[in-house]
């Protein structure tokens, strides 16, 4: 489906083209009268070309079948020759060129080449269709016709750049794909080590102690526990980033829900909080049950900044239609060459962090059609910066 989608596309950039270089179907009767008259030479220009292609070693190495598979190619190519002359030049033609350049990418031959092989196919085709062309037609038919031509054969190199670029864009993807599934499995391993390591060196004490105190076995029952729920905690935090729901979106308050996150998140008592969030801030577009999630890493994230304690304020302000929200907290701060990379999985700055607490709120920001900015200073503190957009109805009120 992806694919359909993605030639759908190409055929309204086509056509886009087409319109850009003044094609018309003047210029398609043109090509289709010269047809007529070159197609006599699509044997001798199918020879040529593969002649010539086993000339070149770039070119060579992609045939890999022998003669066969060459006598199967000129077939091909006379097909796309017969195309090219008799149209019509709608969303299958588009589709077909587009598949054949997409191949070539496939089967690793460089752009380049392809670029160098069209021009020799066109520099044939209207060597062609001078040599053959009925002067009883005249000189200024012959010069329309081979500009009609070119025009059409340039085209079909812009449908081959597509596919270039299309072809180009998937590997990056895939590259893209496996550099984030590589990071996840390293960080799931490295989160899930630790905890493994120390329930393995518990299980192996209660196997083989002998005469253990019942206080000692306890303890390791209960060191055993904290690293399960600690496992469990890492799993639940992969399967909340990895299933995140769309938004609801709707008119909610952010004073309510800052108060309600404030209200559960569990704040040491050396943490003095101040709110300055105005009570009749306009009311924001997002789902606020999404939002809490984000509220919460954010103050927890403040608390845990400022072991030995600190200030956490509350701040919101209207700015030009959006409502902007910090969190901002007077602990250790981030260190410059960490700051870029917060906000990406499993890069915590913490010792004991799992690293997706930052990277699940931009992602449900994201959703919400809202951003994150952070300001930090080492050894002054930080600010996290919630920016949301508001019900333009309140705003304007």
């Amino acid at each position: 489906m992806a694919f359909e989608l993605r030639v759908d596309e190409l055929f309204e950039r086509y056509q886009d083209i087409q319109r850009y270089v003044a094609w018309t179907t003047e210029d398609a009767e043109r090509v289709r009268v010269a047809g007529a008259i070159v197609e006599l030479s699509f044997d001798e220009l199918a020879d040529d070309f593969y002649r010539e292609i086993a000339e070149h070693e770039a070119t060579r190495k992609v045939i890999t079948g022998g003669g066969a598979q060459v006598a199967r190619l000129k077939v091909s190519l006379r097909t796309w020759l017969h195309e090219l002359v008799t149209g019509p030049y709608d969303l299958a033609y588009a589709e077909r060129r587009f598949r054949v350049g997409y191949r070539h990418v496939k089967i690793g031959l460089k752009q380049i080449y392809v670029e160098a092989a069209v021009s020799r196919l066109r520099n044939g085709l209207l060597r062609s269709l001078r040599k053959h062309w009925p002067m009883e037609r005249g000189i200024d038919e012959l010069a329309a016709t081979m500009r009609s031509m070119n025009t059409l054969l340039d085209l079909d190199l812009a449908i081959i750049q597509d596919a270039y670029e299309a072809a180009s864009n998937d590997r990056l993807m895939q590259v893209e794909r496996l550099a984030a599934l590589g990071r996840v499995a390293g960080g799931v391993a490295h989160e899930l080590r630790n905890p493994l390591n120390v329930m393995r060196t518990s299980v192996y004490f209660l196997r083989n102690a002998k005469n253990a105190a019942p206080e000692k076995i306890a303890e390791h029952l209960e060191r055993i526990e904290r690293q399960v729920a600690l496992s469990d905690s890492v799993i639940t935090a992969l399967s909340e980033f990895a299933k995140l729901a769309s938004p609801n979106l709707q008119p909610m308050s952010v004073p309510d829900c800052l108060k309600n996150s404030a209200a559960l998140e569990s704040r040491p008592e050396n943490v003095e909080l101040i709110n300055q969030v105005p009570l009749d801030l306009p009311h924001a577009l997002a789902d606020d049950k999404q939002l809490s999630i984000v509220f919460d890493n954010l103050i927890r994230n403040a608390c845990e900044a400022m072991p030995t304690g600190g200030r956490l304020t509350l701040s919101a302000q209207l700015v030009q239609h959006r409502v902007e929200v910090s969190v901002n907290d007077t602990g250790c701060g981030i260190a410059p060459e960490n700051l870029p990379h917060i906000r990406e999985p499993f890069r915590s700055t913490k010792p004991r962090g799992i690293g997706l607490g930052l990277a699940l709120s931009q992602a449900i920001l994201e959703k919400n059609r809202s951003t994150l900015n952070v300001t930090s200073e080492l050894g002054r503190g930080s600010t996290f910066t919630v920016v949301l957009e508001c019900v333009v109805r309140k705003c304007d009120d």
